[in-house]
């Protein structure tokens, strides 16, 4: 569940069937009010072309969408006497378009297709600011999405990377405080090849900042960083001395972001 602002009414989004629902509920509300708005949505749904925008909608999407029934509906739209309802919308032609919502977030759903489409009933304004606000939403989310990305493939080889200090570099017998230290010793040599500093230099430039120095880094630096873990748990097992490794490890990271940077900047030209 989310919630966007459009002029300054709150609309709620939410997921169902892993498409994006936007309330018509909170969407009516911002034309009168919110005792106002299941009539605002019968009154919309009694409309023909509104009829056959959902039955169109339903065609294209909807395999199992009664058709029989959709073409009942759409002769009878516009009428003095023909008043539907969204549950009635539902059951008798088993749209998968619009949805009722009880409880806490309840109330009338619409996929963002047909969201978009009731938002001209409220009014032309509010429709361009609702497709801005989502569009935004959708934006913070793939931004929060790569975030999670990020921090998720820097850790797919600390597991090989500790595994090959535990079995390398540890001794047999080690107290927890003197195998921290191994393992940040560790850390900080792949800190050095790529950042040029160590985790505490870091944080010793950096007192204002929160996390670590890997919570800054950029996709491609930390895309290389899980390489080189993989690497580094390698050149460990083969027993090759730190000082060498961290020389190697340097000019891998090196090597490895002028590709991807380069990369980046020619995909930018294309665009």
């Amino acid at each position: 569940m989310a919630k966007i602002i459009v002029q300054n009414t709150p609309v709620t989004v939410l997921t169902v069937n892993e498409q994006d629902f936007i309330s018509l509920t909170d969407m009516a509300t911002a034309k009168d009010g919110e005792n106002r708005s299941a009539d605002i949505i019968k009154n919309w749904l009694r409309n023909r072309y509104t009829i056959e925008f959902l039955g169109t909608w339903e065609i294209i999407h909807n395999p199992n969408f009664k058709v029989v029934e959709f073409d009942h509906f759409r002769m009878s739209a516009g009428l003095p006497s023909f008043v539907l309802s969204a549950t009635e919308w539902i059951e008798r032609t088993n749209a998968i378009g619009i949805t009722v919502k009880r409880g806490r977030y309840g109330g009338t759903y619409a996929h963002k297709d047909i969201a978009f489409e009731f938002g001209s009933a409220i009014s032309v304004p509010f429709k361009l600011y609702l497709i801005e606000e989502f569009q935004r939403l959708k934006t913070d989310e793939l931004k929060q999405l790569g975030w999670s990305a990020k921090r998720e493939l820097s850790k797919i080889n600390y597991r090989i990377h500790t595994d090959a200090i535990k079995t390398h570099l540890l001794p047999a017998e080690i107290t927890r405080e003197q195998a921290s230290y191994v393992y940040a010793d560790e850390a900080d040599v792949l800190n050095v090849a790529m950042f040029g500093k160590t985790a505490r230099q870091w944080r010793e430039e950096n007192p204002d900042l929160k996390g670590n120095i890997r919570d800054y880094a950029s996709i491609n630096e930390l895309i290389c960083l899980s390489n080189m873990e993989n690497l580094n748990a390698v050149f460990i097992g083969q027993g090759m001395p730190q000082s060498e490794r961290l020389m190697k490890l340097n000019q891998i990271a090196i090597h490895q972001m002028s590709i991807l940077e380069s990369e980046n900047n020619g995909r930018k030209l294309l665009k």
